[in-house]
C-alpha cells in the first residue's frame, strides 16, 4: 500500500524536513540562504482514506444499509529524543455516529500504528483497537486512545560528514557558495535515510478502503 498522508508537522522538502524553527537535531541558516531543521522526532500523520471507516448491515454498500461511520480526529503526538532510543506518543479521539439508535451498544474498530523510514520502508506496524460505547437512544459516541512508538536514535541521525557537508560555512565568491547543499543527491538521500513518519489508521478491509478511495 502507497502511504500519502495528512501530517503532523507537515513533511517539507520533498519528506526530507520537517518545519519547525527552534528545536531539531541540526539547524540550516548560515551560507545558503536556508533556515530548516533537521529533527529526530518522527512525523506523525493519517493516511489517506484510513481517517474514515463506514460498516454496513448488508453487503450492499449503500446509504439505506449504512450501520456505523467514524472518523479519527483531534491527532496529537510529542517525542523525547534525548535518549538512545526516540519515543513518539500519539492520542487520537475517534467520534462515531449509528444509524439505529435502538438498545445500548458497543462497537470495536481496529486501528494500525505503522511506522515508515524514507516514505515508503515499513519499519513496524502494530494494530490496536478503540471501543465506543453508545447508550440506548444516542446516535453518537466518542472514545479516545494512545499509541506509541521507537525509532533507533542512529538511524534518525545524520551521519557526520553530511552534517559537515550541509552545515559548511560558504564565503562570498566561493564556487559553492550560490549551490545549495540539500540538492545534492547523496545529501538528500542521506537525509531521506533519517526521516521517519508514524502513521496512525483505521485497519480497513480492501473493500472499506475501496469506499473511501471512491466515495
Amino acid at each position: 500500500m502507497t502511504f500519502r498522508t495528512r501530517v503532523l508537522p507537515a513533511i517539507a522538502l520533498g519528506a526530507a524536513l520537517a518545519g519547525c524553527s527552534s528545536e531539531g537535531e541540526l539547524v540550516v541558516d548560515q551560507g545558503v540562504g536556508i533556515t530548516s531543521v533537521l529533527t529526530r522526532c518522527p512525523a506523525v500523520g493519517i493516511p489517506d482514506y484510513t481517517g474514515d471507516v463506514t460498516t454496513f448491515r448488508a453487503a450492499d454498500p449503500t446509504l439505506a444499509n449504512l450501520d456505523v461511520s467514524a472518523s479519527i480526529t483531534n491527532l496529537r503526538s510529542t517525542c523525547d529524543d534525548s535518549s538512545e532510543r526516540v519515543y513518539t506518543e500519539a492520542t487520537f479521539d475517534v467520534r462515531a455516529r449509528r444509524s439505529d439508535v435502538r438498545g445500548a451498544r458497543t462497537v470495536t474498530l481496529p486501528y494500525f500504528v505503522t511506522v515508515l523510514q524514507g516514505g515508503s520502508a515499513v519499519v513496524t506496524k502494530r494494530v490496536g483497537e478503540v471501543t465506543l460505547n453508545f447508550a440506548d437512544g444516542q446516535e453518537r459516541a466518542q472514545s479516545s486512545a494512545r499509541a506509541g512508538s521507537f525509532v533507533d536514535r542512529t538511524a534518525a541521525s545524520l551521519p557526520e560528514d553530511i552534517r559537515e557537508r550541509i552545515t559548511r560555512r560558504r564565503r562570498a565568491g566561493d564556487p559553492e557558495a550560490a549551490l545549495d547543499p540539500l540538492a545534492e543527491p547523496e545529501v538528500r538521500a542521506a537525509i531521506a535515510r533519517t526521516r521517519f513518519e508514524m502513521l496512525i489508521g483505521f485497519q480497513l478491509t480492501e473493500e472499506q478502503l475501496a469506499y473511501n478511495a471512491t466515495r
